[in-house]
């Protein structure tokens, strides 16, 4: 994945709360695992509405959505994490997140901002003025910034490494792959072993 360092980019404002997996993107689209085809099934059980707003064309382009309370709850679906990359969104603003996406979204480098409940009014007010209004996700200084607010908000120091390197848990791991072959040789003899028996 690439480092993410600070993102600057407009909203998308979601007035719903309690959006699970299956909502984000339904069982029926993710027979297979894999990163691509999830941009059409992103909220496809909300898109036949011509009036949601993945399908207002003031909003396209948006790479920051900022949803009500608890996104991403329910069951472990990487393809949710992947239908958001798809359709561009770089980071997710809520009040609350569902932990096992929160850690998905955050191993592939989409952004789980958690911020207070009227900070996300105020987005959502300022965005729906002006959806050309500029947002940024400082992974740096941890603060998300829109108009005249400043809103600190948390990552683990984990998390934010990984971010601001742009390594998930494994490429940071394969870093001390040395380190790790040199201790399995150095244990090696202390593990027991098994001797097959032959035929008499």
């Amino acid at each position: 994945m690439n480092p993410f360092i600070t993102h600057t980019g407009t909203g998308m404002p979601l007035r719903r709360s309690n959006i699970d997996t299956d909502q984000i993107i339904p069982a029926r689209y993710v027979p297979y695992f894999s990163w691509h085809g999830h941009t059409n099934a992103l909220f496809a059980d909300w898109r036949d509405d011509p009036s949601f707003v993945l399908n207002l064309p003031q909003y396209q382009g948006a790479t920051v959505l900022v949803s009500g309370a608890d996104f991403g709850t329910g069951s472990s679906r990487e393809s949710a994490v992947w239908a958001l990359q798809r359709a561009g969104f770089a980071a997710v603003i809520a009040p609350r997140f569902g932990d096992i996406f929160s850690g998905n979204a955050l191993m592939r480098g989409v952004v789980t901002a958690t911020v207070p409940e009227d900070v996300v009014e105020f987005l959502w007010e300022r965005i729906e003025q002006d959806p050309s209004t500029p947002i940024t996700v400082d992974v740096q200084r941890l603060e998300v910034r829109c108009a005249d607010i400043t809103q600190p908000f948390a990552l683990t120091p984990g998390a934010r490494r990984r971010l601001l390197s742009g390594q998930d848990a494994v490429a940071e791991t394969l870093k001390y792959a040395d380190d790790i072959k040199a201790y399995e040789r150095l244990r090696r003899p202390l593990l027991p072993v098994t001797h097959s028996r032959r035929p008499q």
